[in-house]
């Protein structure tokens, strides 16, 4: 099996199928493509992402883009640590926040990029109106999603749990103000050793 990732590891989807891929203790070979270079354009690398996008999944002759559709996959495949919650209701909540994590908030995701979370970086400048008023939804969305004195979103760990955190440490490591118990979520979810491996590997500028 084969995961290709951005090479400066700074893809918060990349993230998301390495931490799957990990959590399920499934071995692999990590691919690097150089976006700067744009090596995704390659028609080469079209015959494993038909998107173009990283991350991208090779898996014995079968190839898979887009990390939500990985982990999904990986989840139906592969046994270990489940991915999601075995309640279909709950499982389906879970998708539900890892689509809307993909397609909103987009003034966070330009204000506060990955770059912020895994590269050092001094002051920034403070979020425009339009960034303001999707933190709001993001700290209101994530207060409902996220029962009180709980660590995890549902009863046990799920890959929306470290989708849910980026978003959220985005903000808590550019010092914007959290609420308490969203910054200490999001902080703790922070360790997990699966995490904590792709936060830590080797990066331009670090």
């Amino acid at each position: 099996m084969k995961l290709f990732v951005d090479s400066n590891y700074l893809s918060p989807y990349a993230m998301t199928a390495f931490v799957a891929l990990r959590e399920k203790q499934i071995p692999f070979e990590l691919v690097l493509v150089n976006l700067g270079r744009q090596e995704q354009s390659d028609p080469l690398y079209a015959e494993v992402s038909t998107t173009r996008r990283v991350p991208a999944l090779s898996d014995d002759g079968f190839h898979l883009s887009e990390s939500s559709a990985i982990c999904e996959y990986l989840e139906d495949r592969y046994p270990g640590t489940a991915l999601y919650p075995a309640d279909i209701q709950s499982k389906a909540k879970a998708r539900e926040i890892q689509a809307w994590l993909r397609s909103d908030l987009m003034p966070i995701r330009q204000e506060r990029s990955a770059e912020v979370v895994f590269l050092k970086h001094g002051a920034l400048p403070p979020l425009t109106a339009e960034a303001q008023a999707a933190l709001r939804k993001l700290v209101a969305a994530t207060q409902a999603y996220l029962p009180p004195g709980r660590t995890s979103l549902f009863d046990q760990w799920s890959i929306a749990d470290t989708d849910l955190a980026l978003m959220l440490n985005r903000l808590r490591v550019a010092g914007d103000a959290l609420p308490a118990r969203l910054a200490a979520y999001a902080e703790a979810q922070w360790q997990r050793p699966s995490v904590q491996e792709w936060v830590n590997q080797p990066r331009p500028g670090c």
